[in-house]
């Protein structure tokens, strides 16, 4: 399918940072563009405030100034829907409202050409509900940029029931000569991203309301461990508690309340108290104070030799960080645990370190959390099971700040802090894939691109072994006895096979 051609125009509704910044990719690519707004000078605003943005993409020698020059000049305000009726696709970005969606789409059906393509830029509201009061609901395609459209590469390009694949085809190739990276999803509530990553600010809420640490260990475990650009809470705080918690409250509804996207009641009280953020300067942090960093834990002098007992299956650069200590390691066959006469230290399996002592007879046991890369990774949270002395979790701390990770203590709970976060994500990964929204590599693609994950959740997954992510899943539902956190069907299929994701 060939992309709309540079010589068409293209209109784009509401005048917003995204409706704007959508304006400059599609001028970017070559092409006249409308720009239109119900505020009066809305539109005319709205372009100039794009120049600085593009003055500053001169100085790092992205454009040239006759270049920015030419981008600014094809975009052009107008003032009534009307002198958008000769574009050949309509792309509107205007309040989060299904009754004014509709509204708008069925006076631009009337003005448009009949080969004129409809565009949603909606983020969570069903493209089969906005095209339903068309004329001819074949036209209508969801195109979901992500903010700031000119930097973000990911446009979803979401087809309803009704939509023709002819339309969601021109719409796809049209955001890949726009230089964007396009997936296909099916309207479902959130699309991909913001279903996908509801895990990743879910737990960490329900971390903190269990009271397995505070905000910013979570924060710091999930970057420096986990590999994520940013923790949950800054992330929410980046984007605005009001925005996430509404995202949140959107997905759940529309999924019939299903546990697995329940909002959280302490994120439902910083809204209510206007601490959105970093747009009010108060959210989960307070933004014009000092950053706050992590209590790191106090140890004790590393053993001078460890038995590793096993291979160390997905921490094999653990190992590798302890051949270059002072450590004496010595190998012999077992779990992959790491021994000594104080403590014995092992990954997390979803279990908590009190039951899994119980269950398997260890003495003074410590579990350690996931961490992406355990070359690069910087911190690494511990457990221990309630039988254990404090002076073992010490000495275990001290072994692993000797092999260069920071320990930071968490209490006993199922799966610490970034398995648990990694194994929710790869279950509704696989749920999203199992019930047809998109295919695996575009759900990876999705995640990594439009909400900048080190790696796509079934990728890590992969890594981790889907063996171990499903045992993890099932140990925190039974802990917990919530549906929450049934493991995905399809995830259990591809561990029974013996099966992957990704080719």
């Amino acid at each position: 399918m060939q992309p709309i051609s540079k010589e068409t125009a293209i209109a784009i509704v509401g005048a917003g940072a995204m409706g704007s910044g959508i304006a400059q990719v599609a001028a970017t690519a070559g092409h006249k563009v409308f720009l239109f707004d119900t505020r009066e000078g809305a539109a005319a605003k709205a372009i100039e405030l794009l120049s600085p943005g593009l003055e500053k993409q001169v100085s790092r020698g992205k454009f040239t100034a006759a270049q920015k020059t030419d981008i600014l000049s094809r975009i052009h305000p107008v003032d009534r829907l009307a002198q958008l009726a000769d574009s050949g696709l309509v792309i509107e970005a205007i309040v989060e409202d299904l009754a004014i969606k509709q509204e708008l789409f069925r006076q631009l059906e009337a003005i448009c050409a009949d080969n004129t393509i409809l565009a949603t830029n909606t983020s969570s509201l069903s493209v089969t509900a906005i095209a339903s009061v068309l004329e001819s609901p074949a036209r209508l395609v969801g195109m979901h940029f992500f903010n700031p459209a000119q930097v973000m590469k990911l446009v979803e390009v979401v087809t309803g029931l009704a939509t023709g694949k002819e339309f969601a085809d021109k719409v796809f190739a049209t955001a890949q000569a726009w230089g964007k990276s396009a997936v296909f999803a099916k309207s479902t509530p959130g699309f991909i991203v913001n279903r996908v990553a509801r895990p990743f600010y879910a737990e960490s809420w329900r971390m903190l309301e269990e009271n397995v640490t505070d905000a910013v260990t979570i924060d710091h475990a999930v970057s420096k461990a986990g590999g994520f650009r940013m923790g949950p809470f800054a992330l929410m705080d980046l984007i605005g508690h009001d925005i996430n918690f509404a995202v949140t409250n959107s997905v759940y509804d529309a999924c019939y309340q299903d546990p697995r996207y329940r909002p959280s009641l302490q994120q439902k009280e910083l809204v209510q108290a206007g601490h959105l953020g970093r747009k009010t300067g108060q959210g989960i942090y307070n933004h014009g104070a000092e950053p706050p960093v992590p209590s790191f834990m106090e140890t004790l002098p590393a053993p001078s030799m460890v038995q590793v007992c096993g291979a160390l299956e997905n921490t094999g650069k653990l190992a590798a960080r302890l051949a270059e200590s002072s450590i004496d390691a010595r190998w012999e066959d077992g779990n992959g645990e790491i021994r000594c006469d104080h403590f014995t230290l092992a990954l997390t399996d979803g279990r908590t370190a009190t039951q899994r002592s119980v269950e398997e007879g260890i003495n003074n046991l410590v579990l350690f959390d996931l961490a992406l890369d355990y070359g690069s990774a910087e911190a690494l949270c511990l457990a221990k099971a309630d039988q254990t002395s404090e002076q073992a979790f010490r000495l275990a701390a001290g072994f692993l700040e000797t092999v260069g990770l920071r320990p930071m203590a968490v209490d006993d709970s199922p799966g610490l802090v970034v398995m648990r976060t990694v194994a929710m994500l790869a279950s509704e990964a696989a749920e999203t894939v199992s019930h047809g929204v998109a295919d695996a590599k575009s759900v990876d693609t999705a995640m990594t691109l439009g909400v900048n994950y080190p790696v796509g959740p079934l990728a890590y997954a992969e890594q981790v072994g889907l063996s171990r992510i499903l045992t993890v899943l099932q140990a925190l539902e039974g802990h917990f006895g919530e549906d929450r956190y049934r493991p995905s069907p399809f995830l259990r299929r591809k561990v029974l096979s013996g099966g992957c994701f990704l080719e």
